[in-house]
């Protein structure tokens, strides 16, 4: 048995330094580009905000430790001791070469709190394809939108090498990035990560197209990540109301898909839209009352979001009576959600 220590420190508003005996982190950032940079493995996180209920699953190392992997095309970086690796005193030990050194010196400032410092430095490691990473997601959380794109799309042509020199300083590097409102994602230096960010610079800059198109490719690499088809069908909707084509799509996107999780609960919600928008009004009711079954887990935005939407379908249906009761319902616990007192004439 042993025993963890575990410290937070806030260093300016939006920046929070981790320490614990096996290394340490560094966190900062809104929703939509938050950092954590730390000394443990790299994970992705997906989970509901307010529910405390996430699903994680590890991430390749990228040569950390262990054997080295004979069929990878990246040559292994050396190591650096654990006592040299991300502590307080990690960035005032280390030596690096003239290549690496802008990185770290960008991860230096990022620890400081300097984050324009921070991204000046990383501009000059956009060479490296973890540079490039950093730069795009601290440009991301700036609102420098082109910079960030340019960053982004940089290390995705550079994917290979992704990892490489945080795996080298014993570093991690995770981003959360929101896919719905009621649904983050935290991405690592991956493929995968990458194109989420440049997804959602794109939807920032409201470039549609190339957006569904990097998720698009997320799909090919990863044909049954949901959160990539949860993001997609959000997408879609948004980009192009009314289109039967999307609808039909979107409901594609939904197919098989059970109410497991509330990633997968919010994803049904779009389906139920999407059948909505064909007229389908039976099966879009069924699909949102099946759905409302199972509450446990499901945050108070994501059941709302459900139940308005159930009521819009009775509301069609000719059930005035039932629709107006749950949008009473609904307007007693959130007199402020969506139009409900437009729609109740109070």
């Amino acid at each position: 048995m042993s025993f963890r220590f575990w410290r937070r420190i806030k260093i300016v508003p939006g920046v929070t330094l981790n320490l614990s005996k096996s290394g340490g982190s560094i966190s900062f950032g809104p929703r939509g580009a938050k950092f954590t940079v730390g000394s443990r493995g790299k994970r992705a996180t997906v989970g509901i905000p307010g529910t405390g209920l996430f699903y994680t699953t590890t991430l390749p190392s990228g040569g950390s430790g262990g054997r080295r992997n004979t069929s990878s095309t990246v040559p292994a970086a050396p190591s650096v001791r654990p006592e040299y690796r991300l502590t307080l005193g990690f960035f005032k030990r280390l030596i690096t070469p003239d290549d690496e050194e802008s990185l770290v010196d960008g991860c230096r400032e990022l620890v400081l709190g300097n984050e324009e410092k921070a991204l000046e430095h990383l501009k000059e490691a956009i060479h490296l394809a973890d540079g490039a990473y950093l730069a795009g997601f601290l440009a991301l959380k700036k609102e420098r939108l082109q910079e960030a794109a340019d960053y982004l799309a940089t290390a995705a042509e550079k994917h290979s090498r992704l990892g490489r020199y945080f795996s080298k300083y014993g570093i991690s590097a995770t981003m959360s990035l929101p896919i719905t409102d009621e649904v983050a994602a935290h991405v690592g230096p991956d493929l995968r990560g990458v194109l989420l960010g440049l997804v959602e610079v794109y939807q920032r800059q409201e470039h549609w197209q190339d957006a569904i198109s990097c998720l698009e490719r997320l799909r090919r690499l990863e044909s049954d990540d949901v959160v990539v088809k949860l993001s997609l069908a959000e997408l879609l909707l948004d980009s192009r109301p009314g289109d039967k084509g999307v609808f039909r799509k979107v409901v594609r996107l939904a197919e098989g898909i059970e109410n497991e999780t509330p990633i997968y609960a919010a994803l049904l919600l779009y389906k139920a839209r999407a059948l909505h928008g064909l007229g389908l009004l039976d099966a879009a009711r069924d699909v949102l009352t099946q759905t409302l079954r199972r509450k446990k887990g499901r945050s108070e935005d994501l059941l709302r979001a459900l139940r308005y939407e159930r009521a819009l379908v009775y509301e069609e249906m000719g059930q005035r009576k039932r629709a107006r009761k749950e949008f009473e319902k609904l307007y007693a616990e959130a007199p402020d959600y969506e139009d409900l007192a437009q729609r109740l004439g109070v």
